[in-house]
């Protein structure tokens, strides 16, 4: 976990929580990712108490929580809507007067900012976009819908910011499965990973899969690492506690 306070505040902060769901079977990786990140998002919102804790690591979540005040706001670092937040996390949150907001993978905001890093990315790399292929490599669900339906509706969004490309969407759990998709791009395909952090998935599963399916084009840092993330997460409170106080 991971907190911090200004110094010089003059009123009582706002508070907020960044949970994500960490690493199973390296937490202390995940809980580490994840405080680095609350304080870089501390350094934008100075008049705020921002704590973390990941939902693998044992009892960091529940700890984390019961020091919260009433009215807190729970920010999930999740890539989409689905068991884990509406199931998992709101379980561990029932009973609790705390805001739990929108996954940031469901921020309006976040294709527009996708397009213009990938944009970025191909133009530093002499790139057109609208000759290269887009392939986003996702988690999925074998269990449910929801994970899936949530990034191809990201994939049509981000489309149409980035007309001419051609956006391809691969699982890693569920169909189209990330190597047979992969099997399909040219050599000229960049691979956004579509994942909140940089764990087990990213560094091994997306690779492999990208490996089985004889991927040729480059591959890009996950969407977790994005250097927008911390201002979009400082946006987001700010915004959600604007309207709390407006209500």
């Amino acid at each position: 976990m991971f907190g911090t306070r200004s110094p010089f505040r003059k009123e009582p902060a706002t508070e907020a929580i960044l949970v994500s769901h960490g690493q199973p079977s390296r937490f202390e990786d995940g809980e580490a990712y994840l405080n680095d990140l609350a304080r870089r998002v501390a350094r934008l919102v100075p008049d705020w108490i921002i704590k973390s804790a990941t939902m693998a690591a044992p009892a960091a979540l529940d700890a984390a929580v019961a020091d919260l005040p009433a009215g807190a706001f729970v920010y999930p670092l999740f890539m989409t809507e689905g068991w884990f937040t509406q199931t998992a996390l709101a379980g561990r949150l029932e009973g609790r007067n705390l805001h739990q907001l929108p996954a940031f993978g469901c921020h309006p905001e976040l294709p527009t900012l996708t397009s213009r890093l990938i944009l970025t990315a191909l133009t530093a790399s002499g790139r057109d976009a609208a000759e290269t292929e887009i392939l986003l490599a996702a988690h999925g669900s074998a269990s449910g819908p929801a994970a899936g339906d949530c990034t191809l509706q990201f994939a049509e969004k981000l489309a149409r910011k980035l007309p001419g490309s051609k956006i391809r969407v691969g699982f890693l759990e569920q169909s189209p499965f990330l190597a047979d998709v992969a099997n399909m791009c040219s050599q000229q395909a960049v691979c956004l990973p579509f994942f909140a952090g940089n764990g087990f998935h990213v560094t091994d599963d997306v690779p492999k899969a990208l490996e089985k399916g004889h991927f040729a084009g480059t591959c890009l840092a996950p969407l977790g690492d994005a250097p927008f993330l911390p201002e979009l997460i400082a946006q987001t409170l700010k915004s959600a506690n604007e309207r709390t106080l407006a209500a």
